[in-house]
C-alpha cells in the first residue's frame, strides 16, 4: 500500500542526495518515477534536481497553481509511475499536500517529499506544516552545526556573512546565504531565545 513520506532537515543534510539514490534505485531496478522541483530554484538549471555532491536528474516542475494529482494522473496515464518524488517539499502549498495524499490513496503511488522543516525565524513553511501532520512516514535527516552537535535550524546570512532576522521567507540561495546551527547556536546568533 501506498504511503506519504517525509524526509526533512536543516540545510545541508543530503536531501536532494538522499532523493536522488532514491529515484536511482527504482529506476534501476526498471521502474518508472516522476521526479518534482520547484520552478524558482533554478540554480542548477531549470527542471533539475541537483545535490552538492555532483549527483543531477531532470524533474518535472511545480508552482503554487501547480495541481501535482492532476500532473501525475495524466503521466501514470501514459507510464505507469512506481514512485513520485518531490524536492523543496516546503514550497507545496496546503492544497498541494492534499493533491499528495489524493495520488498516495486514490492513484496508489507512493510519495517521497523532501524539504526543509522550518525557515530562518524558526517557522515551519506551509508545505512542511501539512507534511508534518499528514504524512504517514517522517524521517529526519541530519546534519551538524560548526560546533559538532546535530544542526536543527536555518539562519539566513547578509553578504557579510552576518546572521540576519529579517527578509521574505522564501529566498533562494545555498552555503552563501545560510548556514544551519543548533538550537543553542542558533538562538545565540538570532536572538531567539
Amino acid at each position: 500500500m501506498a504511503q506519504l513520506y517525509f524526509y526533512y532537515s536543516a540545510m545541508n543534510a543530503g536531501k536532494s542526495t538522499s532523493l536522488l539514490q532514491s529515484a536511482y534505485n527504482y529506476k534501476e531496478r526498471g521502474m518508472e518515477v516522476t521526479l518534482f522541483t520547484v520552478s524558482f530554484d533554478n540554480r542548477y538549471g531549470e527542471g533539475k534536481i541537483a545535490s552538492r555532491i555532483g549527483l543531477e536528474s531532470k524533474a518535472e516542475l511545480f508552482d503554487k497553481n501547480t495541481n501535482l494529482y492532476e500532473a501525475v494522473k495524466h503521466i501514470n496515464q501514459a507510464k505507469k509511475q512506481s514512485a513520485v518524488f518531490i524536492d523543496e517539499a516546503q514550497f507545496l502549498t496546503k492544497i498541494q499536500v492534499k493533491q499528495c495524499l489524493n495520488i498516495v490513496d486514490r492513484l496508489n503511488i507512493p510519495v517521497l517529499a523532501y524539504g526543509l522543516r522550518t525557515d530562518f525565524k524558526g517557522e515551519t513553511f506551509e508545505g512542511s506544516h501539512y507534511l508534518l501532520a499528514w504524512s504517514d512516514k517522517m524521517t529526519e535527516l541530519k546534519t551538524i552545526c560548526h560546533c559538532g552537535k546535530k544542526a536543527n535550524f536555518v539562519a539566513k546570512l547578509n553578504q557579510h556573512g552576518d546572521v540576519i532576522n529579517e527578509g521574505d521567507q522564501v529566498e533562494i540561495g545555498g552555503n552563501e546565504r545560510y548556514v544551519s546551527l543548533c538550537r543553542k547556536h542558533y538562538c545565540e546568533k538570532t536572538g531567539f531565545y
